[in-house]
């Protein structure tokens, strides 16, 4: 079984997360269409691994990923996972060519996607990802895409993170938490900024920051991490390949924050891989662990969208990496000074 990590706040009695979770946004048939059957055997794989933390949200590939995971999780003991999915945006029925996420989403339902942070909408939200899970509950509820990268502009950014809260969204994500639906709140986002924005507004338990805290990227070590730290706040780490590079390697095509990798960021890659030679070390395993070394991380969650994909996951969080991997790449100004390395 894989090593737990604990997280306590509010008297919820704690949530145990395996170290490596799963991120389910490729099981909603992200950029290419995977069958049913490919996706379960995938989850099995993840399960028989020993991994126990399964994300989730309404927009990956249209509620598809949440109705893969329900066929998956009927028949496992639900004190046995935790289970987080997201609120902010619902879903309604559209005419074809309305549907959102053409050329991302593949063979999904003919969904459109519509923003909705405020009371109600979480409710509702809610309400429907319960459904498609088929659960009696889900652990953790995050507040989704608050950011400049999904809204456009910072000022836009600024209007949704106001809306949250003025139009009550934050007030009943706190609602569900003192209830006991859900164990913990946080949010899910690309941008720590937002996270620390947050943090400073209102009583999180965990934020999912996708890609800032990486081999790549540090900033988040300047004030956020040290905030989450003094309040015992917890950090998932999605994206830690930072959309792929980590994980292939600095490969003409590789991709970096969705888009192919400039010039300055596969040179930086090609030198941070070299290092990681020199110590008889996967760069993919690299940049899986090292997230986990801060303290404020309760868990790490790559995609996978087949069994290789998750095996080759699973074999680069267990990869022994030794300790002056890190003192060299911090020497060479890879890892930010201020980074956790031991």
């Amino acid at each position: 079984m894989l090593r737990v990590r604990n997280l306590d706040r509010h008297d919820n009695g704690g949530l145990n997360f395996t170290e490596l979770g799963f991120g389910t946004a490729p099981l909603g048939n992200l950029y290419k269409s995977i069958s049913d059957e490919e996706a379960q055997k995938t989850l099995h794989e993840a399960w028989a691994s020993g991994l126990r933390y399964f994300d989730t949200a309404p927009l990956y590939g249209l509620g598809l990923s949440e109705t893969r995971l329900n066929t998956f999780l009927r028949d496992k003991p639900r004190d046995e996972y935790i289970l987080s999915t997201k609120v902010g945006r619902l879903m309604q029925l559209c005419k074809p060519h309305e549907r959102s996420g053409i050329g991302k989403w593949f063979e999904v339902p003919q969904r459109k996607e519509y923003f909705d942070y405020s009371y109600d909408g979480v409710m509702r939200s809610i309400e429907f990802s319960l459904e498609r899970l088929g659960v009696t509950r889900i652990d953790v509820i995050y507040v989704h895409d608050l950011c400049i990268f999904t809204h456009g502009s910072k000022q836009d950014s600024d209007r949704r993170i106001s809306e949250f809260f003025e139009k009550k969204g934050y007030e009943a994500m706190l609602s569900l938490r003192n209830q006991g639906v859900v164990s913990a709140i946080g949010a899910g986002t690309n941008e720590w900024e937002v996270c620390q924005t947050l943090a400073e507004k209102g009583d999180f338990d965990l934020f999912l920051l996708a890609g800032r805290y990486t081999l790549l990227e540090q900033d988040a070590i300047k004030s956020f991490l040290p905030l989450c730290e003094s309040r015992g706040i917890g950090i998932v780490t999605g994206g830690p390949y930072n959309s792929g590079i980590l994980a292939t390697g600095a490969l003409p095509g590789a991709f970096y924050n969705y888009d192919p990798a400039s010039e300055f960021i596969l040179k930086k890659v090609a030198a941070i891989e070299a290092i990681c030679r020199d110590y008889d070390t996967p760069l993919k395993a690299a940049a899986l662990q090292f997230p986990l070394l801060h303290p404020t991380h309760v868990s790490v969650i790559p995609g996978g969208q087949n069994i290789l994909e998750m095996k080759s996951n699973f074999e680069a969080f267990r990869f022994k990496i030794p300790n002056e991997l890190w003192t060299t790449l911090k020497k060479a100004n890879f890892i930010h000074p201020d980074s956790v390395t031991e």
